[in-house]
């Protein structure tokens, strides 16, 4: 990828790890077939000619392979990080070095206001909701330029519906985390088994007749409570809202408040999208030893300022992204990847299958607004559902499934309210 006169250029760690990172995309994308496909399809079609798209997204492999997609289609990609220490570094060389983005990402360091706006986009693809926010906040003169873009998190969309709420969102945004295939995919197997992952490398500790608390029953929570109970954890559920402390209660999960919970609690993971879940307040209850895990987008569900002041001692690694909080009454806290989004940062995130299902999601909702939708009003918008089936159908066949066809009496019999038994 050539940069025009003006344009930024990459700002990436160490080009000499491409090679490295060029091996770690290839493993990668071995588990995404979907984006594979479209890649193929893009490349013929060409659906981005023309089109500069921003992206705020998890530095990884897996980026890796929708990135790929959409430079195939035309893209001209800028890739900013939207986690420091999710960044790997050998990724950003290698798609640097290959053409297919430039990258603004060096593990550990924080974006500086995400220079991939510079690109003056088309298109934005966000993750947390700060791209947008960014744009909105500090380059209000590029909100004319852009066509509209799509939010991977329930953290970013919470953000952006409250920016229409108000007004303030200047062009149209699609949901696609709210899709049912990224929910069932990546939100509750893929964050399940990867924010698990994350507490086992970081602790090497035995789940077995532990008690895991979980703040929060959404997807993601979900997903991390069955996941610890597989491990023979006694999982405690967390919740502000009724109906899914319900569900969680009729999936067999004890419910209670967390000030009732956090006492009790050997590992405690918060996955809430709020703040202060575990607040200062809880700090003096929880046990000698607890291990405190954040799965949420933003590093303030765990009151980590509040731990750092009442801490006497700090030992930062005493294992790889754990840092240990010494308390005056001899207490030790585990505090797991500093209080950032655990699977990301101390293990890899969802595995590629679970992310090809996420990022072709992606992929096909920027085709659509690429290609133009008049009337398409400034706000949030759920993805249309063709795309919806779309990614289910060609799902299901990297998966080797097939589902039947309805019969053209049983369409006739479901469409009609006149047919009786």
């Amino acid at each position: 990828m050539t940069a025009s006169p003006g344009e930024p250029v990459s700002d990436i760690a160490d080009p000499g790890l491409s090679e490295a990172g060029r091996a770690r995309i290839e493993w990668a994308q071995r588990g995404m077939p979907v984006l594979r496909l479209l890649a193929r399809r893009f490349g013929q079609a060409r659906p981005f000619t023309g089109c500069t798209l921003a992206a705020c997204l998890h530095v990884t492999a897996e980026t890796a392979g929708l990135v790929t997609a959409l430079r195939a289609g035309g893209a001209r990609v800028f890739l900013a990080a939207s986690n420091p220490l999710s960044t790997q570094d050998d990724v950003a060389a290698a798609l640097a070095a290959s053409g297919a983005a430039t990258v603004f990402a060096r593990a550990g360091v924080d974006p500086a206001g995400y220079r991939a706006l510079d690109s003056q986009p088309d298109l934005v693809v966000d993750d947390g909701g700060d791209l947008v926010n960014t744009l909105h906040a500090q380059r209000p003169e590029l909100l004319s330029g852009v066509r509209g873009g799509c939010e991977s998190t329930a953290t970013g969309v919470i953000r952006l519906r409250r920016m229409a709420e108000e007004g303030a969102l200047a062009f149209p945004m699609v949901a696609t985390d709210a899709t049912v295939t990224k929910q069932m995919f990546d939100n509750t197997r893929g964050t399940g088994q990867s924010v698990i992952d994350g507490v086992l490398r970081a602790t090497n500790t035995l789940l077995d007749g532990r008690v895991v608390v979980v703040a929060g029953y959404g997807a993601c929570g979900r997903g991390i409570a069955d996941a610890a109970r597989g491990l023979g954890a006694r999982v405690i559920v967390t919740e502000v809202d009724p109906v899914r402390a319900l569900d969680a209660v009729l999936a067999g999960f004890d419910v209670l408040p967390m000030a009732v919970a956090a006492p009790a609690g050997e590992v405690l993971i918060t996955a809430t999208g709020s703040r202060d879940v575990i607040g200062a307040e809880l700090l003096p209850v929880l046990r000698d030893g607890a291990i405190l895990a954040n799965a949420g987008h933003f590093d303030v569900e765990i009151d980590t300022r509040a731990l750092a002041a009442e801490a006497v001692k700090v030992t930062r690694e005493v294992r790889p992204h754990t840092d240990e909080y010494l308390l005056a009454d001899g207490r030790r806290l585990l505090l797991l990847a500093e209080g950032r989004v655990v699977n990301l940062v101390a293990a890899e995130g969802s595995p590629p299958q679970v992310m090809d299902v996420s990022f072709a999601g992606q992929a096909l909702v920027l085709g659509w607004l690429a290609a133009g939708q008049p009337g398409l009003d400034p706000g949030v918008h759920a993805v249309p559902p063709g795309i919806e089936e779309e990614i289910a159908r060609l799902t299901l066949e990297s998966l080797g499934a097939a589902i039947d066809e309805l019969t053209a009496a049983q369409r006739e019999y479901l469409n009609s309210w006149r047919a009786g038994r």
